[in-house]
């Protein structure tokens, strides 16, 4: 079984500077277009956002990591243990000084959404297929959705009364709560159809088997890498559920505080646009990885802003 930190072991933990500067350094190692958008923000709330993050790819590293084989039930109750420690305020490893810290910051923060992550992983430890969309969205909720409701108080939400004259028209949102898990769930959905390829090698379908069956698609065909009339269809509609839950990620920004409208939409342009990147590969993820390319990151940005001012 995977050991994780004896608690009782004491040692001297990173500084303060030193666990956001770590968590920093894994932010922009492992997710570029994330880190990009957090780099638009406040400088409080993109270390509270770098130290979530790296929590999170910690708690995926342990079912996703080069160390899964040895995860067990009990390797993910060890995993809470420690989380509940953080938010006691005694961080265990280095990373855990910038969340505890964070915790202090931004007291709103609640443990639940971290809970629910770790029990996506417990389902990645028991299942490697989903029958239905209904079951896979449990599963985006769980491992992406709770993002959302882990950074919203750190976003922050806006009180300000809205008197523009365009308000009278649109509904503003004042709880972002359901649009924030949406953009998790967009995201997740995205990475589910970019890493198509990378987790069929690992014996893994993430798509709903009954939508396979419904473009006539078979797990042979996806291991095989088969890309065909039928695959593109498939994954026309992949994309097109995956947009409508952006598009109702996009409703909710309006309700954050001002300093976080540009970077959330900075990250969800950026995130969405891997979409784009797929159609343009023709549809090809078994042998094609996805990306936005940075001069195309960098023309979303004037967008983002523009979108953050007005929308």
């Amino acid at each position: 079984m995977l050991k994780l930190p004896d608690y009782s072991c004491v040692r001297t933990l990173a500084s303060l500077e030193d666990a956001y500067e770590l968590c920093r350094q894994i932010t922009a190692k492992y997710s570029k277009t994330f880190y990009l958008g957090t780099m638009l923000m406040p400088e409080a709330k993109r270390r509270a956002i770098w130290a979530i993050y790296v929590w999170c790819r910690r708690t995926d590293e342990l079912v996703d990591g080069p160390r899964a084989s040895l995860t067990t039930p009990e390797t993910l109750d060890q995993w809470e243990k420690q989380l509940e420690s953080v938010f006691a305020g005694q961080p265990i490893e280095d990373p855990d000084v910038a969340l505890v810290d964070t915790l202090e910051r931004f007291p709103a923060i609640d443990i639940q959404p971290f809970r629910d992550m770790i029990a996506g992983q417990r389902m990645d430890l028991y299942r490697s297929r989903y029958e239905t969309f209904e079951q896979l969205e449990l599963y985006c909720y769980r491992v992406a959705g709770t993002v959302g409701l882990m950074t919203t108080p750190v976003m922050g939400i806006d009180t300000t009364p809205r008197t523009a004259p365009w308000d009278v028209y649109r509904k503003v949102s004042d709880d972002p709560t359901k649009e924030a898990v949406a953009l998790g769930i967009a995201n997740q959905l995205t990475n589910i159809l970019r890493d198509v390829g990378e987790d069929a090698s690992r014996g893994r379908i993430y798509l709903p088997l009954d939508e396979l069956a419904l473009f006539n698609y078979t797990e042979d065909d996806l291991f095989n890498g088969i890309v065909d009339e039928r695959w593109r269809e498939l994954m026309r509609f992949q994309i097109q559920r995956a947009r409508k839950f952006f598009a109702s990620a996009e409703r909710g920004i309006r309700s954050l505080n001002r300093d976080a409208r540009f970077p959330v939409w900075a990250a969800l342009m950026l995130y969405s646009g891997i979409l784009d990147e797929i159609e343009r590969n023709g549809y090809d993820v078994f042998r094609r990885r996805a990306y936005v390319p940075s001069a195309r990151k960098l023309t979303c940005l004037p967008i983002a802003r523009l979108r953050a001012a007005v929308l």
